[in-house]
């Protein structure tokens, strides 16, 4: 037990002395220079992407000439983006598109086989879900075919407005219009239109209050 005692203090120590060479300061530092870099080597890959935006790292991209990201915008660590020109034996022309000065939390999914606009402005926490497709309509048809295998359906596209927030773990579903200074509250489903400068929650989101 003393034996355990000695090796947890000098590894405790020897470890605040590391974080004096290697301090967190130093290490945000060195991760936003390798953020500079990873979005450099990145962004060939999009239809268009503005040279002062950012991306973090673990970007999982599919589709990326059919995604636009415009000035000013961060997308964070570990963020999915596809724009799915072919399922199977399907084929799309989907087209993404996020404005300027957006943020998209870490952990997020935006999916499209038709069309997703997020405009200016727009602020999302993490682990968020934008997505303007799903597998199969729900029919009975589609019972007895596994979910991977049914075909991907869009009821409509995706529009989300300047301003808007969108709350953590949040779900964006397609064919719906989020209107300008919307508030989506976390953990919310989103299946209908929400009015501009109206605050949403809950599964599926209602309007809650309307701030102007």
């Amino acid at each position: 037990m003393k034996f355990k005692k000695i090796i947890l203090y000098f590894t405790w120590n020897i470890t605040r002395l590391i974080g004096i060479l290697y301090s967190y300061e130093l290490k945000r530092k060195l991760d936003d220079l390798y953020s500079k870099v990873y979005t450099a080597w990145m962004s060939r890959n999009f239809n268009h992407f503005s040279n002062d935006s950012t991306i973090r790292k673990q970007l999982y991209l599919v589709g990326g000439k059919r995604i636009s990201v415009f000035s000013k915008t961060y997308i964070g660590s570990r963020v999915t983006l596809t724009a799915w020109e072919k399922y199977g034996e399907e084929k799309f022309s989907p087209s993404i598109i996020i404005g300027k000065s957006c943020s998209i939390g870490d952990d997020s999914h935006i999916t499209a086989i038709n069309m997703i606009k997020i405009g200016d402005n727009v602020l999302t926490g993490s682990k968020i879900l934008i997505t303007d497709n799903s597998h199969g309509q729900s029919q009975p048809n589609d019972i007895d075919i596994p979910p991977i295998k049914r075909s991907l359906y869009s009821k409509g596209p995706v529009i989300i407005e300047n301003n808007v927030w969108i709350g953590e773990k949040s779900t964006i579903l397609a064919g719906v219009t989020i209107g300008t200074g919307a508030i989506v509250a976390a953990n919310s489903v989103v299946t209908k239109d929400v009015p501009a400068f109206a605050v949403v929650a809950g599964t599926p989101a209602k309007i809650v209050k309307l701030i102007k």
